[in-house]
């Protein structure tokens, strides 16, 4: 890569994120307060305090995970946004089985309860993989249509199924403590921030040194090309979204035993940690190294929301608002350079054309 097209790439990473943060200025002198100062105590208190900066590894660990699954799948070409069908859906049956398999000692509960996520995660993605694979269905419209109907399964599993009666609200029994990450320094962080270390690591080796990275690439920029230089494309989509998935069950499984400790409607947060690790994905240009920095970034900007609100007069939403406008000029960013509004074009004229031969 040339020197004008790392600068290129970097201001288009950079761009997105200056606007957000202009715009979220606006709103900051809106509320009365002073946008540098605002933004100076958000960076010294997320990243420069010791404490902050342990909330903000905390709240970027699962960011890792989902950043990583989406970036994996976008590398190869596969707009895979069931993530966060993932994440619920391994939060969830990590949350029954950390409560009813409480007796087990944590070395062995753990890694039970980590390889269930991964599994559950694994399942969730495998039928739209299939389904792209050998039928070519649009993986993005299957997936996104998946997140939805998994809301509504696990919601009614929560309520019905699975709920914890002496609460008064929806939420499943608290997972036994021997399922829980234990906390390091005095502070929120865990052993899952770590974990999602390494996979970061597993996921540079991949990119960087192993054929299935290559492949990856190969995908991502030309598929008839992969075909026709040997690539078994249909497993490899398959493959490809099945690790997606995995990372995705396991981002849920971690969050459950390291933040939540029991399944309730607000498990995912607002907007979701899937649909937040798209964002991830997308600041972090799908590279392994991006995802990272991104993933610390907006774990700022979350714990940043409690301390604008505890130091300055600045309501926590404003964070909501600049991420807001960050997920907007991504989006934009996205679709033009994966110029899906033509192949949302190309869709419509093709189902057009078959109506037509119908007829």
């Amino acid at each position: 890569m040339d020197k004008e097209s790392r600068i290129k790439k970097v201001l288009n990473v950079l761009l997105p994120v200056i606007l957000a943060l202009l715009f979220g200025a606006v709103f900051i002198a809106i509320a009365g307060e002073n946008p540098l100062t605002t933004y100076a105590t958000l960076v010294q208190r997320s990243l420069f305090d010791f404490r902050g900066l342990m909330q903000t590894l905390h709240f970027a660990a699962p960011l890792i995970l989902t950043g990583l699954a989406i970036g994996i799948s976008f590398k190869a070409g596969l707009f895979n946004m069931g993530i966060e069908a993932c994440l619920l859906m391994s939060g969830l049956f990590v949350a029954v089985l950390g409560f009813r398999l409480g007796h087990l000692p944590s070395p062995v509960l753990i890694p039970i309860l980590l390889g269930a996520g991964i599994l559950v995660g694994v399942l969730t993605i495998i039928i739209p993989a299939l389904l792209k694979a050998f039928f070519n269905v649009s993986e993005l419209v299957v997936t996104l249509l998946m997140n939805y109907a998994v809301i509504l399964l696990v919601t009614y599993l929560a309520t019905y199924v699975f709920r914890d009666p002496s609460r008064g609200y929806i939420s499943t029994h608290v997972i036994s403590s021997n399922a829980i990450f234990s906390r390091m320094f005095g502070t929120r962080l865990t052993l899952f921030f770590f974990i999602a270390l390494a996979v970061f690591a597993l996921a540079f080796i991949l990119y960087k040194y192993m054929r299935l990275g290559y492949e990856m690439n190969a995908l991502g920029k030309n598929l008839p090309f992969s075909e026709a230089v040997g690539i078994n494309v249909r497993w490899k989509i398959v493959t490809i979204m099945s690790i997606s998935g995995a990372l995705g069950g396991l981002a849920g499984a971690g969050w459950m035993m390291s933040h939540a400790y029991a399944y309730t409607p607000w498990f995912s947060t607002n907007p979701g940690l899937g649909w937040e690790g798209l964002l991830i994905a997308l600041l972090g240009s799908e590279s392994p190294l991006g995802i990272l920095i991104a993933a610390i970034f907006y774990g700022a900007l979350k714990y940043g929301g409690y301390t604008i609100a505890r130091y300055t007069s600045v309501p926590s939403e404003i964070i909501g608002i600049i991420q807001a406008f960050l997920i907007l000029f991504l989006s934009i960013q996205f679709i033009r350079r994966h110029r899906l509004l033509d192949k949302f074009k190309g869709w419509f004229k093709t189902d057009k054309s078959h109506k037509e031969e119908g007829a």
